[in-house]
């Protein structure tokens, strides 16, 4: 009796494996108890007709057994068709087997086959029948016309690799990314396939597929072999959809190997053994990644450790989407899946970096790794730090985070770049464990890339440390150092442990030596020694500045004296990432967080920016001056109403004029204007590369805004018009950074409105208190030239000390040799006798007294040692 079955695959060109319906909800099976179930499998083998069979590892294909197959496959899988049995075979593992008649639509595929020369008659002995002299037929005109296997003129030789190529490291490289047309010959569970690569015409290579991204419950094995809840299922769904299907594969990447050992690691050999699978995504031909489905389905779970792999090739988000659906709908692996309550919630404690998956942090210690490289790269950087997972406290060690540590604009981890130099090896996990880092095989790849090229830990070689004299072990030995160090100067040092504010242990790492150092000129608050003993005020706070300023940087340490205990005295400098040099001393003062040692500090040669920095700390009542009350007797001096409030500012000089007399223009850094003139300036030089002509009657007058072309690089800049000189001649002054010139009518445009609405950027300024020589003397040159050496092109701070209509009256300050309110460029000018106090343009002179006193000083001292003007002895201008 005829009977209906679905095409599950074809095993050759006259050979099928068919499956029944299933009950609505019931998944196919491979194998039940009861052998006439309706999903049960069956092979059926087409009557009267054989094919060419396809080979195995240990034979070859014969003639056309792939096309005839091929025909076969792209005719009937997946399809509905009748079969009849006409008599059975002996089963094999279970599954029946069968000879019959199978039609689709009507048409009997034996004729089918005959017709388009796929396959052979058998030979018969009984005599023939209607039917069998057709069927002769029906093969003769084949034969005739050189369809199918007859056409001996369109063998392809074919080398079909059964095996995984024996380096899969190399074909990796070699086909990793590219797309690769597919057939799935074998699907073993949800996401582990047998897919036959289509490289070339005359070359095949079976390869295991694991689909990047999920993760399937395992389908039950042979030998009544039990499986994981959903597995069957889960293999059911790709089998319907893929299994025999022509598919597009891309392999991304291959399942770590095994870790080796250090022992391995210094033999040298490096040769990565071979995978027994690939990892990449399987593309329906129309369209589908097969792993979305099964994700919304509930037959899989995401893996986030396949991330690196997917990320340049998409669909890792469509995967979580795909997830969340089925987790919202409890399907299938999430039907125990705990559903997010609504409503209010109680308040929980503030969240800490455990319980944040993504945030910034600054490194303020390197614990472990690599300490040099990751020293370098890492103390006091601000990095992205993004949890991954937790692991779990395990025995004497407490719950860890487990993160991808980046830093800012770089897109490779750290882990991979420590990994990559050969310093670190990536960590092996249970194939059952799935908290994995989501550039898992990014580092995995690092790895074996290292191991490839004998870096680092992979080099064979054998590392002796290095053996650390501790120079400070008894007063004594130090004393027998001190010499060298102190004619030595400064000395390049690490900062290796700190034991207070001002207490240091040091890496001298050029001697291999280690000192204890202690800040000369001032005294940190005392932290308790011992566990009954009390701390003083500040004490935690300082040596808490210390480390994170300090604790494993590059310093310059210069010595001094060796104390009773065996430490060394001296000075501790830390050259900051803007390039400017840090006192460590004075830092700590100047934070309040430590005293200044009167005694010591009057002998330094820095004392005045130590007596300095600790005024500053007590006015503002700072760290350990918090409750300081200034002592009575301390003269009190008030300013005038005349003084503006301290307005510090971030400024660049940006133009430098000496006509009609001395004067120069600033940008203020430190606001928004500068970025909005950047995004201006880059549309008004594309506004500009178009021919823009002026109006017939374009006539501009004094206090017109217009575009004008600069001489000195040939581009427009927003200007406003000064004078008229002549009749096509404009004095013009560029508004966003005060510069001024003579410009043509020709090259001035009208601006366009759209370009009006930012206020110009460069402010008119002059130096505050003092003024530079007169035009006429013999040094206004000099005056000018050290002008624009300290300051043009330069980021300075300024402070506003008048304003004179559009004017700023500014005190320049040069960031990295401030050590007190007074210090300035305009006193360093006075002080080599390039300026002069200017007592008529600056009448508010008088409402900053202890400037003025300074000022005063600075020139006593340039009279003194002869500097600039006073080279030929004191001929100050009548106004000073």
């Amino acid at each position: 009796m005829a009977q209906r079955y679905i095409v599950k695959s074809c095993l050759s060109g006259d050979t099928l494996v068919l499956r029944g319906r299933p009950a609505p909800g019931q998944p196919p099976k491979e194998r039940d108890k009861d052998p006439h179930a309706a999903w049960l499998s069956r092979i059926a083998h087409i009557a009267e007709v054989t094919a060419p069979r396809l080979g195995s590892s240990q034979r070859d294909d014969e003639p056309f057994a792939f096309e005839s197959r091929e025909y076969l496959r792209a005719l009937t899988v997946g399809k509905e068709i009748t079969f009849e049995s006409t008599y059975s075979l002996p089963t094999n593992d279970s599954v029946p087997r069968d000879v019959g008649i199978v039609t689709l639509n009507g048409q009997d595929l034996t004729i089918e086959l005959l017709k388009n020369g796929w396959a052979k008659l058998k030979e018969n002995k009984r005599e023939a029948t209607d039917e069998d002299i057709q069927r002769r037929a029906i093969e003769a005109d084949a034969k005739t016309n050189s369809r199918g296997i007859w056409n001996t003129a369109g063998i392809v030789h074919r080398t079909v690799y059964h095996t995984m190529p024996t380096n899969t490291q190399e074909f990796m490289t070699q086909w990793k990314g590219k797309p690769i047309n597919s057939i799935v010959e074998t699907v073993r569970d949800g996401n582990n396939l047998r897919v036959r690569l289509l490289l070339a015409p005359d070359q095949h290579q079976l390869v295991n597929l694991q689909l990047a991204g999920i993760k399937c419950p395992r389908a039950g094995g042979r030998e009544n072999e039990a499986g994981e809840p959903f597995g069957e299922e889960a293999k059911a769904f790709v089998e319907v959809r893929l299994l025999q299907r022509p598919v597009t594969v891309t392999l991304l990447s291959v399942p770590p190997p095994p870790a080796a050992s250090f022992g391995s690691l210094a033999s040298g050999d490096a040769t990565p053994a071979a995978a027994t699978t690939f990892i990449g995504t399987c593309i329906h031909a129309q369209g589908g990644n097969i792993a979305e489905p099964l994700v919304g389905a509930g037959l899989a779970k995401v893996l986030e450790w396949h991330a690196g792999m997917l990320s340049a090739y998409g669909g890792l988000e469509a995967l979580k989407a795909a997830e969340r659906s089925a987790k919202e709908k409890r399907l299938k692996l999430h039907s125990t899946t705990a559903q997010p309550t609504s409503g209010p919630q109680k308040s929980a404690a503030p969240a800490g970096p455990s319980q944040r998956t993504e945030f910034e942090g600054q490194v303020i210690r390197v614990w472990s790794g690599d300490q040099i490289f990751l020293r370098k790269k890492l103390i006091g950087q601000t990095v992205t730090i993004k949890v991954d997972f937790v692991r779990p406290a395990e025995g004497e060690f407490e719950a860890r985070d487990c993160a991808t540590i980046t830093l800012p604009g770089q897109k490779t981890s750290v882990a991979e770049q420590l990994i990559a130099r050969g310093l670190a090896t990536a960590v092996r996990h249970r194939r059952d464990d799935e908290n994995r880092s989501p550039d898992y095989d990014k580092l995995i790849a690092a790895e074996q890339a290292a191991a490839t090229d004998s870096k680092g830990l992979h080099s064979g070689k054998d590392v002796t440390l290095p053996r650390i004299v501790n120079v400070s072990e008894t007063s004594s030995k130090a004393n027998q150092f001190l010499p060298g160090y102190k004619r030595a100067g400064k000395i390049p040092a690490v900062v290796d442990y700190v034991a207070a504010g001002s207490r240091f242990k040091l890496l001298l790492t050029r001697d291999s030596q280690s000192i204890t150092f202690v800040l000369s000129g001032i005294r940190a608050p005392r932290t308790a020694r011992n566990p009954g003993d009390k701390a003083e005020p500040c004490a935690e706070e300082s040596g808490q500045f210390s480390t994170r300023r300090y604790l494993q940087r590059d310093v310059e340490v210069q010595i001094e004296a060796v104390d009773k205990t065996g430490g060394f005295i001296g000075t501790l400098y830390l050259t900051k990432p803007d390039k400017t040099v840090e006192n460590a001393a004075v830092a700590l003062t100047q934070e309040g967080l430590a005293f200044v040692h009167h005694h010591s500090a009057e002998s330094l040669q820095w004392s005045k920016q130590l007596f300095d920095a600790e005024a500053s700390a007590k006015a503002a009542k700072r760290g350990v001056w918090k409750h300081y009350v200034e002592e009575a007797e301390v003269e009190v001096v008030e300013q005038d109403a005349g003084a503006l409030k301290t307005q510090y500012l971030d400024v660049i000089i940006s133009d430098v004029r000496t006509a009609p007399q001395f004067g120069f223009s600033v940008q203020v850094l430190n606001n928004e204007g500068i970025a909005n003139l950047e995004k201006l300036m880059r549309e008004f030089s594309l506004h500009h590369r178009a021919a823009i002509k002026s109006p017939p009657s374009f006539s501009p007058k004094p206090g017109d805004l217009v575009s004008a072309r600069f001489s000195a690089d040939n581009s427009w800049y927003r200007a406003k018009i000064r004078k008229v000189v002549g009749k096509t001649d404009y004095d013009v002054v560029f508004i966003d950074y005060g510069n001024q010139e003579t410009v043509s009518l020709n090259n001035i445009r009208p601006l366009d409105d759209k370009f009006r609405a930012l206020p110009g950027q460069a402010q008119d300024a002059r130096l505050s208190f003092v003024k530079l020589l007169d035009v006429s003397s013999d040094y206004f040159d000099d005056a000018v030239d050290r002008f624009r050496s300290i300051c043009e092109g330069r980021k300075l701070i300024a402070n506003i000390d008048a304003r004179e209509g559009p004017v700023l009256h500014l005190r320049l300050i040069d960031p990295s040799d401030a050590g007190s309110p007074t210090d300035s460029i305009n006193a360093q000018l006075v002080r080599e006798g390039l300026a002069v106090v200017d007592r008529k343009g600056c009448k508010y002179i008088s409402s900053y007294p202890q400037i003025l006193k300074r000022l005063q000083d600075d020139t006593a001292e340039a009279k003194r040692s002869r500097s600039g003007m006073y080279e030929f002895g004191d001929i100050s201008p009548e106004d000073d």
